[in-house]
C-alpha cells in the first residue's frame, strides 16, 4: 500500500513532530510520542553524551584522510566497545540514548578528517540536527544554516528504521548472543557498507555523472528500457513498495526546497530534476511502477548540501542508528 509506520505513526507525519528526529528516536525507544516538557528534557538527555573519548578520537587521526569513511566509523564503533565494555552502571536505554549522540559527533570528525580538517567536540547543550551541522561544517550563514537543518532532519526520519533489512537484522543477531551495543552497532555498520544496502545513493549520484549532460539523458533510458545492455537504472523502484515509495514523496517536496532555496546550480542536480520529469510522465516507468525513491532523492539533496559522495553512506547510518538502538533494545 505504500505506508510506512513507526510504532504505528505514519512517517508523513513525523516530518512535523514537535522535536524533530530527536522525536522519533523517543518514540523508536519508548513506543510512545514525547509531549510537552519531555520533548526538551530528551533533547537535553540525547545532547549530554555527545562528546567522544580521545581513544576514538585518536582511532579517526589513525587513519589517512582518503580512507573509506564507513572503515573509520566501524573502527569508532569497536573503539566506544572497548571504552565501554565493562560498564555496569548505566541503564540499556541510556547505553542506547549515548550511541546515538556519539554517533553524530563520530560522523562529523570522519568529515572533518578526511577534509583535513581540525576535530571539535559536540555542543552537549545543542538541538541533535543543528550541533551535527556545526561540528561538520562550522559556521554558516543562518539562512542556509535552517533549509540545511531542516533537510537532514527530513534525511535521519526518513532513514531511522525500515524492517528487517540487512543491518538491522545484523545488529539483532549480533545482540541476541549478548553482545555489547557498540559491537552489534560495529557489526550493523559493516552490513550498511555493501552496495546493495547502504550504497544505493551513492550510485544514483554515479549514474548521474555517467549521463553526463541533459541531453544525453534519451539515450539513457533506451538502453535501460532495452534490457540487452545492461544499463541500470538507479535510484527508481523498491523491492518492498510496488507503487510510489513514501518516503520518497518527502523527499521529493524538502529536496526541491533545498535546490531553490541554495539556488544549487550543478550540472547533475540539473540533470536528475530533468530525469524525475521524464520518469514521472514516461508510460514504461509507470506501468512498471518505477517511481524515484528514498535513494533517488537523499542522494541529491545530500549533494546539494554538500556533503561529498564518500560521506553518503555515513549519513544513513547517523539516522539508521536510532533504528539500531531500538531493535537491539528490544
Amino acid at each position: 500500500e505504500g505506508i510506512l509506520r513507526y510504532r504505528g505513526v505514519d512517517i508523513t507525519e513525523l516530518v512535523e513532530i514537535e522535536g524533530g528526529f530527536s522525536s522519533v528516536v523517543y518514540l523508536l525507544l519508548y513506543g510512545i510520542r514525547p509531549v510537552g516538557s519531555e520533548i526538551d528534557r530528551f533533547i537535553r538527555t540525547l545532547s549530554q553524551w555527545c562528546e567522544l573519548p580521545n581513544t576514538v578520537m585518536d582511532v579517526i587521526r589513525s587513519f589517512g584522510a582518503n580512507s573509506h569513511p564507513m572503515a573509520m566509523l566501524i573502527a569508532s564503533f569497536a573503539a566506544l566497545s572497548a571504552h565501554y565494555h565493562n560498564n555496569k552502571q548505566q541503564s540499556s536505554t541510556d547505553i542506547a540514548l549515548m550511541a546515538v549522540s556519539k554517533v553524530s559527533s563520530i560522523i562529523a570528525n570522519i568529515y572533518r578528517h578526511t577534509e583535513n580538517l581540525g576535530l571539535v567536540r559536540g555542543d552537549t547543550s545543542a538541538e541533535y540536527t543543528k550541533n551535527f551541522v556545526r561540528m561538520m561544517f562550522g559556521d554558516i550563514e543562518e539562512s542556509r544554516l535552517a533549509v540545511i537543518c531542516e533537510a537532514l532532519g527530513i534525511i535521519l526520519i526518513m532513514h531511522a528504521d525500515h524492517e528487517q533489512n540487512a543491518s538491522t537484522s545484523t545488529v539483532r543477531m549480533v545482540g541476541s548472543t549478548g553482545a555489547e551495543l557498540f559491537a552489534c552497532l560495529s557489526a550493523g555498520a559493516a552490513a550498511l557498507w555493501g552496495p546493495a544496502h547502504g550504497g544505493a545513493n551513492e550510485a544514483v549520484i554515479n549514474m548521474l555523472e555517467s549521463i553526463g549532460d541533459i541531453e544525453n539523458i534519451a539515450g539513457f533510458i533506451s538502453k535501460v528500457k532495452d534490457g540487452k545492455s545492461g544499463t541500470r537504472l538507479m535510484g527508481f523502484g523498491h523491492r518492498v513498495y510496488k507503487n510510489y515509495d513514501p518516503r520518497a514523496k518527502v523527499m521529493r517536496d524538502i529536496c526541491h526546497k533545498v535546490l531553490r532555496v541554495l539556488k544549487c546550480e550543478d550540472k547533475l542536480l540539473n540533470i536528475a530534476v530533468a530525469m524525475e520529469e521524464i520518469a514521472l510522465k514516461d508510460e514504461y516507468f509507470i506501468e512498471r511502477k518505477l517511481y524515484p525513491n528514498v535513494d533517488f532523492y537523499s542522494g541529491i539533496l545530500l549533494r546539494a548540501m554538500g556533503i561529498p559522495i564518500r560521506m553518503f553512506t555515513t549519513i544513513f547510518a547517523l539516522g539508521r542508528t536510532a533504528g539500531w538502538v531500538s531493535q537491539w533494545y528490544e
